[in-house]
């Protein structure tokens, strides 16, 4: 792949780099071989630019009208972000003022970037592979703790090296495979033994990958928890107290809740929910009801977790033992709540709700149980942010590729096979991991994930 891309060296791109709106600072980023020229043109401070030293002056328009003062920054290459020449003008955070310094440096010969063309340089660059890159949307993307200090961990490159061992140990393989194919009468073919156990180490390493995914996601987007139960249980109820938030709208008439509203909830340590709000489970008064029951239907076998409501004040009915029975084989948190006006339906709880949390909606410390409860249903999904980790659907697709290849050169050791034969399958292994970490990525593959990135970045 040629080292400048498909950009070419002459192109220089210009873009804002801060976010839509007022602010106190707004930041004008310039990246090509002419982005010392473009400040000249643009900036007037003291003497000349020197490497990473701020400086102060005034960001003038073509005409030499001037824009805004500010501070001056430039990176010569290949110490930069992009590996090439990088001026960035730090002005006041008014939208007109970007504005007016992005036109001024598109003036001074640089054109408008792409969405993600900076950090795309940077892959090209050989700045960050492409799980990196991937990790840096992640990162601006993360709309809570956990989801930014897992983008932050796959940042730091660890599952592009952990990756590349894989691929340089097959690597090795074919290379001998190769040389006794090549040269019959003076290089031996690997032994089958050998290549079993190599197959089946990288296969090992790669499965643990694997495992990584699901818990990866639901660090990134949470864990999809569903509240459900009889009307009038309280399940609108306990979302607004969890929420701290009127999100749901609450009436002592049944069936008030006609549909599934969905929330984030903090469980603590950084770790969200997806909180799901739904219909109460009973015979449908109209057509209406009936299709919000389905949809709690729905959510109900789709969710990760449940919260089961039930109104512990008054005895249970068939619909509370229905819904409590068949949901003893999921992950639930089962919650008799209205402790405040009786205890008769908590009393006649059965051995599989022994541990049943009792409370009140109204009562702060049983609403922090319930969330405690919900939380510790995150424990044996936690992910070791130390480690290397999957973060893409596509990272995951492609180590499920390479293990499919994998197993097939397997099956054929096992067969019998000349071992020569099993070359095919280890070097779509490769391939695939290849793809992965941006080595044998397609400008296709590199359109599709740059295409998520702000212009900017």
């Amino acid at each position: 792949m040629d080292a400048r891309g498909p950009f070419g060296e002459r192109e220089t791109i210009a873009a804002i780099a801060t976010p839509p709106g007022r602010g106190a600072v707004a930041i004008v980023r310039v990246s090509g071989a002419s982005a010392a020229d473009v400040a000249t043109r643009v900036f007037r401070g003291r003497g000349k630019l020197r490497d990473r030293v701020a400086a102060f002056g005034d960001v003038v328009s073509p005409d030499g009208g001037r824009i805004d003062s500010g501070l001056a920054l430039f990176f010569a290459a290949p110490r930069s972000y992009t590996g090439e020449d990088i001026l960035e003008l730090q002005v006041h955070g008014s939208p007109a003022v970007a504005r007016d310094v992005l036109l001024a440096t598109l003036a001074a010969g640089a054109r408008l970037a792409e969405p993600g063309e900076f950090t795309r340089r940077a892959f090209y660059a050989g700045k960050l592979d492409l799980s990196q890159a991937e990790a840096v949307a992640d990162l601006i993307e993360a709309e809570h703790r956990g989801a930014a200090r897992a983008a932050a961990a796959r940042l730091s490159g660890g599952l592009a090296r952990e990756v590349e061992l894989q691929e340089a140990a097959l690597a090795t393989i074919l290379e001998e495979l190769a040389a006794a194919l090549d040269f019959p009468d003076e290089v031996e073919a690997p032994a089958r033994a050998r290549l079993e156990l190599e197959i089946a180490r990288a296969d090992g390493v790669l499965a643990g990958l694997s495992q990584t995914w699901e818990r990866g996601r639901l660090v990134r987007e949470g864990m999809g928890i569903a509240i459900v139960g009889p009307p009038n249980a309280g399940k609108s109820s306990l979302l607004n107290a969890l929420l701290g938030d009127e999100r749901a709208l609450v009436s002592a008439v049944a069936g008030t809740t006609r549909d599934t509203i969905e929330e984030t909830l903090a469980l603590g340590d950084g770790a969200v929910a997806r909180i799901i709000d739904t219909a109460g489970l009973r015979l449908a008064g109209d057509e209406l009801e009936a299709a919000g029951i389905a949809r709690t239907e729905r959510t109900l076998s789709e969710a990760s977790v449940l919260l089961i409501v039930v109104d512990g004040s008054l005895p249970l009915g068939g619909a509370e033992r229905e819904l409590l029975g068949r949901t003893r084989l999921r992950a639930r948190v089962v919650y008799f709540n209205k402790r405040d006006l009786g205890r008769a339906g908590f009393d006649e709880r059965e051995g599989p709700e022994r541990d049943a949390l009792f409370g009140s909606v109204r009562d702060r410390a049983c609403v922090d149980a319930v969330r405690a409860a919900l939380a510790g249903h995150t424990n044996g999904e936690a992910l070791d942010l130390a480690r290397p980790h999957l973060g893409t659907a596509r990272q995951a697709d492609a180590v499920l590729e390479a293990r499919r290849a994998l197993a097939f050169a397997r099956q054929t050791l096992a067969d019998g096979a000349p071992v020569d034969l099993v070359a095919g399958d280890l070097a779509a292994a490769r391939s695939a991991l290849g793809r992965l970490t941006g080595r044998d990525a397609s400008e296709a593959l590199l359109d599709g994930i740059f295409a998520r990135f702000c212009i900017g970045k």
